[in-house]
């Protein structure tokens, strides 16, 4: 006898960030509906729970990286990694979301069914092993886009010669003593420039090796204005204030880098004239081949990592490895740099929504012969949004408004009795191979594993928050894109009929 599958109205892959975010909203807006989240981990706060490497924090504010319904009310805007997690685990038990998670279930496959209208998703117990199956109206996935159990690590020549620890931030050992140690630090992303000045307060020398150098500048670990309006504002309104001069901030130095690139090259290289040592060879170790916001800039609050080179205890070395070596690693130039500990800080493999295999009425999804519609659909797949969240942002300015869109056009559907929506593309909408509109090598090595964009809206993707906010939040849902069904509809309806 075969048991049902548990039916579920909407069903969120993901308890991280997003997916904590995303239940707020749907539980909030519809109380007479069911839904869940499925983790295949043991807990909760997605990256902030997995990433325990010393200094982990944001690397954006917390007045943009926080959700629009919880204000933030710590005293740092960039904050460390525990306190968000907190954050996070405190968004969910006060609001009831995390007895809806169900842990430990990992989502492999996704099948849509528009004979019955839902999903049928099948997920598999991480400490069992069992095969667990739900249907749903609804898929959300909040999985983000990289994968948690394999970093990216390069193929180093002679990495068994080593006779000390390798380490790769993602799986950082709670057990590694790094006190007072030589510590060689590959890489020179987000990760590596938290990590260096981190190391330094443990006596450790760093040797930062990168290939190629990355924009770094610095940013108050503590916002001046949110403190102040704090004394005058309730802590709702504060908040918002906060938030809307980070967002315009962040905006506009965007912008400014895509239009005035040379412009902003020659201010983010007088910032670090005056952060670094008089004569510090900036041109090798701190001026990119790229513009400012090709790839994200790196951020060092209170210029953390420029005061660890001035003092004297973290040193940037611009080479590649040619070969590693028992005691540290040679390098292409002929030099060698001795370690007690390696850390690779080499980045991540990218995976499209935690690697959910998704089939449509019998036909396998392949992402890229997909094209993605506002960022959060995927063309000719039914009731299915995701949260990717913008790279020159804050993650959470993102995944608000898709839990705002969703919210939105679950009430329409409601209000004309659809049983199911799905985006149909335009045979005009000229294609762009890049979904992700950014250039790190993390990005370009998965670039046909993630759906295609357009040419023009509702098809492209757009790095751009406030114009996000009036598409998303504001614009009719009704579109000449997104068509509509009723339950015994064969054929779907545009959404304006």
């Amino acid at each position: 006898m075969t048991t049902a599958a548990e039916h579920i109205d909407v069903l969120i892959v993901g308890a991280g960030l997003s997916g904590i975010g995303a239940a707020y909203h749907v539980q909030r807006a519809f109380p007479g509906r069911t839904y869940a989240i499925l983790e295949g981990r043991e807990s909760l706060g997605g990256t902030w729970d997995l990433f325990r490497y010393p200094g982990i924090r944001s690397d954006s504010d917390m007045y943009t990286l926080g959700y629009r319904f919880k204000p933030w009310l710590g005293d740092k805007a960039i904050a460390d990694g525990a306190s968000i997690l907190d954050y996070v685990r405190d968004t969910a038990t006060e609001s009831g979301i995390d007895r809806h998670i169900r842990f430990q279930h990992r989502v492999v496959r996704a099948e849509w069914s528009s004979a019955q209208n839902r999903w049928t998703v099948h997920a598999e117990r991480t400490d069992t092993g069992a095969a667990v199956t739900f249907s749903a109206g609804f898929l959300l996935s909040c999985c983000g886009y990289y994968r948690y159990d394999e970093p990216y690590t390069p193929d180093f020549p002679g990495v068994d010669r080593f006779t000390g620890p390798v380490v790769h931030p993602q799986f950082w050992p709670a057990d590694l003593d790094y006190a007072n140690k030589k510590v060689l630090l590959i890489g020179s992303g987000a990760t590596a420039v938290t990590l260096g000045p981190a190391l330094t307060t443990q006596g450790a020398h760093v040797t930062m090796l990168q290939r190629s150098p990355s924009y770094i500048i610095s940013a108050p670990e503590r916002d001046g204005l949110a403190l102040r309006v704090r004394r005058f504002l309730s802590p709702r309104a504060a908040y918002a204030v906060a938030r809307a001069k980070n967002v315009a901030l962040a905006t506009v130095m965007y912008q400014l880098s895509q239009r005035y690139p040379e412009n902003m090259r020659k201010r983010i290289r007088g910032w670090q004239e005056r952060w670094l040592p008089p004569g510090y060879d900036i041109d090798t170790h701190f001026t990119p081949s790229y513009n400012p916001w090709d790839q994200r800039l790196c951020l060092a609050p209170n210029g953390d990592f420029f005061r660890a080179i001035r003092k004297g205890r973290l040193d940037v070395v611009t080479d590649q490895v040619e070969t590693f070596a028992e005691t540290g690693v040679q390098l292409a130039s002929g030099a060698t740099l001795d370690a007690d500990i390696i850390i690779t800080a080499t980045g991540l493999n990218l995976l499209a929504f935690g690697g959910i295999e998704l089939e449509v009425d019998g036909r396998p999804v392949t992402l890229a012969e997909h094209m993605a519609y506002k960022a959060m659909m995927l063309s000719d797949v039914p009731n299915f949004v995701y949260v990717i969240g913008y790279t020159n942002a804050s993650w959470t300015l993102k995944a608000d408004l898709v839990s705002e869109y969703l919210v939105r056009l679950l009430r329409h559907m409601d209000t004309h009795g659809y049983a199911r929506c799905l985006p149909v593309r335009d045979p005009s909408v000229g294609a762009e191979s890049l979904f992700l509109n950014f250039t790190p090598g993390y990005v370009l090595r998965a670039a046909n594993q993630f759906p295609i964009q357009g040419d023009r809206a509702p098809w492209r993707l757009r790095m751009n928050y406030l114009r996000d906010l009036v598409a998303l939040r504001h614009r009719p849902i009704a579109d000449d894109a997104l068509s509509f069904a009723r339950a015994g509809q064969t054929e779907p309806v545009g959404a304006r009929d």
